[in-house]
């Protein structure tokens, strides 16, 4: 497995928590400290720097230092590389899904179908009157 693949598996597994994906939202908006980040939860402060040093090992999060503050910051980028992986995904997954409808329909309707003739072959009857017109 290659550094990005197990950084982005480390991002899926972080936001797999629901905690963890509303400390993300609230980021989204603005930088936060700890005691901010905990306000909403009914969890304790160990708890909630738990889920931050998840957030911040994977890369999805950084924190500065601020006088005594340590606030927190989305590390956009790290999200962009999840994105882009769900875009590709998506875009395949749509051209699947695009050609099995195409199929179905074809299934249901084949005489609707946009295909080219076939050429057909001549058959036994054909044949036979093919030779009886040269004699």
């Amino acid at each position: 497995m290659t550094v990005r693949e197990d950084r982005l598996d480390a991002t899926f597994t972080a936001l797999a928590d629901p905690t963890r994906r509303a400390i993300v939202a609230r980021l989204a908006r603005a930088d936060a400290t700890v005691n901010e980040l905990a306000e909403p939860f009914d969890l304790s402060l160990p708890a909630i720097s738990k889920h931050l040093k998840v957030l911040e090992r994977c890369g999805l999060i950084s924190r500065t230092r601020q006088a005594q503050f340590r606030p927190c910051h989305l590390e956009r980028e790290a999200l962009d590389s999840a994105l882009d992986w769900i875009e590709q995904n998506r875009r395949i997954w749509t051209q699947r899904f695009d050609k099995l409808d195409e199929h179905l329909r074809h299934l249901q309707h084949p005489a609707t179908t946009h295909e080219p003739p076939t050429q057909e072959t001549p058959t036994q009857d054909s044949a036979l009157e093919t030779e009886t017109t040269h004699e």
